[in-house]
């Protein structure tokens, strides 16, 4: 963060200083919710969880070298006093972010959030410091905390934004105004919770309402819902795309024969050729989006195609992808799951697996609502229809739903199997897999399928597993 003196800090938020001999002290190092993150001179945020009260850890981060707490009462150790915690750390976020005068690039989707943050961040770090979110914190905590890891130097914020309902877009951009709002789609991810397409888009779009008139929306053209969000906004538009109307295209899209995506980038300033890292077509777009927010940001095709066929993958389980000593693959997507997510996955699967034999080890996708039958039997026939050896549902009702799919597309035999739980897939691929096959494990993130991944590259490891 940058060097801010408790005093300063409290006249921010709407604080009181409790046990502060000396108010001109400053914050030098970062805003931690997390005790065991406090050093010297980092500032200790206390929630009062379900389980766990941060306030009981006060002495201890004090002792670790902290400089004082934001508490929501005295703890006995120095600290600034708040009615609301929460409140008071989004008023510290928006302060500093207006201080900094960094540009602020703000994402959000249904899918692809965290991925396309991730290589936003790799590209424009070539061009000056970059802070971006860690993960997937994107929400009224973990934004905020992310704002705070900037320092002086900082030139680029790239932030992901989540939302479990309409407003709470709206709620982040106060705390953090974006110059460059980026929506790369409408999908089904928590239609559950919001009740249809159309809730997901007026909640998605509220990042390009609160774009500046000198700012950027950048859209996705090839998603109807999404490019009517032009309307919605009063800064300029850029599209990005496969579409011809887009202003940054793909042309000449194929995969390589391990599953990288490979295409022409097509931008205002030029074309250039792109091969990634990553595994699977889906990055495309991801890579696209990206593209828009560099071609914004003044970097030149060349530059633009140099970093995104170097960017690797920075978040965990999200198509890792590692071979075992044995000649098998294992592609760890276990992080998270949706329907668009999951059909990416199986297209990506097969395209790695030319010549193998194929295993997509799926669970249960959340959060769908009414839909919840209709998409999981659908995920079960595609795995059919692109001809992957052998489904392995597993859990409960909804991985039911995606082997009856399976069966009732023409997947009969030993083609396709439910298993209760993640033991009895391992037990199962233990058991069955063969030097050369490809595993795909990939389940909403309450399933906690990478226990799974994990077990498969353990029994597997003679020597040293080589990550690619």
């Amino acid at each position: 963060m940058i060097a801010l003196s408790l005093a300063e800090i409290a006249a921010v938020v709407g604080g009181q200083t409790h046990d502060i001999p000396d108010p001109s002290v400053r914050v030098t190092g970062p805003v931690v919710r997390d005790s065991r993150e406090a050093g010297p001179g980092s500032l200790f945020v206390a929630f009062a969880g379900e389980h766990v009260d941060g306030h009981d850890f006060a002495p201890a981060v004090i002792e670790a070298g902290a400089a004082a707490v934001l508490a929501a009462r005295p703890v006995g150790v120095p600290a600034i006093v708040v009615d609301d915690v929460q409140t008071a750390l989004g008023a510290l976020a928006r302060h500093v972010v207006q201080r900094l005068g960094a540009t602020l690039v703000a994402l959000t989707g249904s899918a692809g959030k965290t991925s396309t943050k991730d290589l936003i961040a790799q590209v424009l770090r070539r061009k000056a410091p970059t802070v971006f979110t860690p993960g997937s914190l994107n929400n009224e905590i973990g934004l905020p905390l992310t704002a705070l890891s900037a320092t002086e130097e900082t030139r680029f914020l790239v932030l992901e934004m989540g939302a479990r309902g309409i407003g709470h877009i709206r709620y982040l951009t106060e705390l953090t105004p974006p110059r460059i709002g980026l929506v790369l789609n409408v999908g089904s991810a928590h239609i559950g919770e919001f009740g249809g397409k159309e809730q997901i888009a007026q909640a998605k779009g509220e990042l390009v309402e609160a774009l500046p008139e000198d700012g950027a929306a950048i859209l996705n053209a090839d998603d109807p819902l999404v490019r009517a969000m032009a309307s919605r906004t009063k800064a300029k538009v850029i599209l990005f795309g496969e579409s011809g109307e887009a202003d940054v295209r793909a042309e000449n899209v194929r995969l390589t024969d391990t599953g990288q995506p490979s295409f022409r980038l097509h931008t205002p300033s030029g074309a250039s050729d792109v091969t990634m890292r990553l595994y699977g077509e889906h990055h495309v777009s991801n890579a696209l989006a990206a593209a828009a927010v560099a071609h914004e940001l003044g970097m030149s095709a060349d530059e633009i195609a140099v970093a995104l066929s170097e960017a690797d993958s920075l978040s965990r389980w999200r198509m890792e992808v590692t071979e075992r000593p044995d000649g098998v693959t294992i592609v760890n997507d276990a992080y998270n799951a949706n329907p668009e997510s999951m059909r990416a996955a199986l297209r990506a699967l097969v395209a790695m697996g030319k010549g193998r034999r194929t295993w997509a080890v799926l669970g249960r996708m959340a959060e769908l609502g009414d839909e919840a039958l209709a998409e999981h039997d659908a995920v079960g026939r595609l795995a059919v229809r692109l001809n992957v050896s052998k489904l392995v549902a597993v859990g409960g009702r909804e991985a039911a739903w995606l082997q009856l799919g399976a069966y009732n597309e023409g997947s009969w035999g030993e083609e396709s199997v439910h298993v209760s739980d993640a033991q009895a897939a391992v037990d199962l691929l233990r058991s069955e897999l063969r030097p050369g096959d490809v595993v795909l494990v990939k389940a909403s993130r309450s399933v906690g399928l990478e226990s799974v991944a994990q077990a498969l590259l353990e029994s597997g490891a003679e020597g040293e597993v080589a990550a690619r």
